[in-house]
């Protein structure tokens, strides 16, 4: 069987991926409904710092592992590896040595839609990592086919192509493309910049419902 190799995509830009990092994650979740993965895949490794980057896929089968061996070679720096198991929840795809290379070549983090192994490795070697779990039971080389590099994949129920944008915190990950993030960017960084003023306006003694608008929604809704 064939392995399917597409299209490689570029890095953000310095400023761009400045910008990414100083937003707080959740606050795209007021204006958005599509583009979470799966709440079970959740940060395993990190320190819970912001990661933006580009979207390396790959897809892997249940039990061979070798197109994530050749993809962990063609990371650039600050680019996310996205890694679609097939549905596979007991074979570990990534250990010690595909999250060393990984490193080494600067990747900023890796979501598994899927299990990981050498969690105690993971840690100290540093990468970020998302996964749903740990187990014993790798992938092999088998150099069987059927895994695809640079190919649409979903992950976590969220279906992402080569390119889209990754950002993920220690809530979770989002996965945008490029005209969706930019459609909500600014309200969310205008949103972000108005919240001190609202925490700040709490510690006073004001009320949540009547600053953002709440109680008065309730208000309305049970006026005879």
């Amino acid at each position: 069987m064939r392995m399917t190799i597409g299209r490689l995509p570029g890095t953000l830009p310095a400023e761009q991926l400045s910008a990414l990092k100083n937003l707080s994650y959740p606050t795209l979740g007021h204006y958005l409904e599509e583009g979470f993965v799966d709440p079970e895949i959740r940060m395993l490794v990190g320190s819970g710092e912001n990661i933006a980057g580009t979207a390396v896929t790959v897809r892997t089968t249940a039990t061979d592992s070798t197109a994530l061996h050749h993809a962990a070679g063609l990371i650039e720096p600050g680019q996310v590896l996205v890694l679609d198991t097939g549905g596979d929840r007991f074979h570990a795809p990534l250990g010690e040595v595909v999250a060393t290379q990984l490193r080494v070549r600067g990747a900023a983090g890796v979501i598994v839609d899927g299990v990981v192994t050498d969690i105690v490795q993971l840690r100290s070697i540093g990468v970020p990592v998302y996964a749903r779990g740990t187990s014993l039971l790798t992938t092999k080389l088998l150099g069987a086919g059927g895994g695809g590099i640079g190919v649409p994949v979903v992950c976590g129920g969220v279906g992402v192509s080569p390119g889209d944008i990754i950002l993920a915190d220690a809530n979770g990950v989002l996965s945008l493309t490029a005209a969706a993030l930019e459609a909500v960017f600014a309200v969310a960084e205008e949103d972000d910049a108005s919240e001190p003023e609202l925490l700040r306006a709490i510690a006073d003694g004001q009320l949540l419902g009547a600053l953002t608008g709440a109680t008065a929604l309730v208000d309305e809704m049970t006026r005879p």
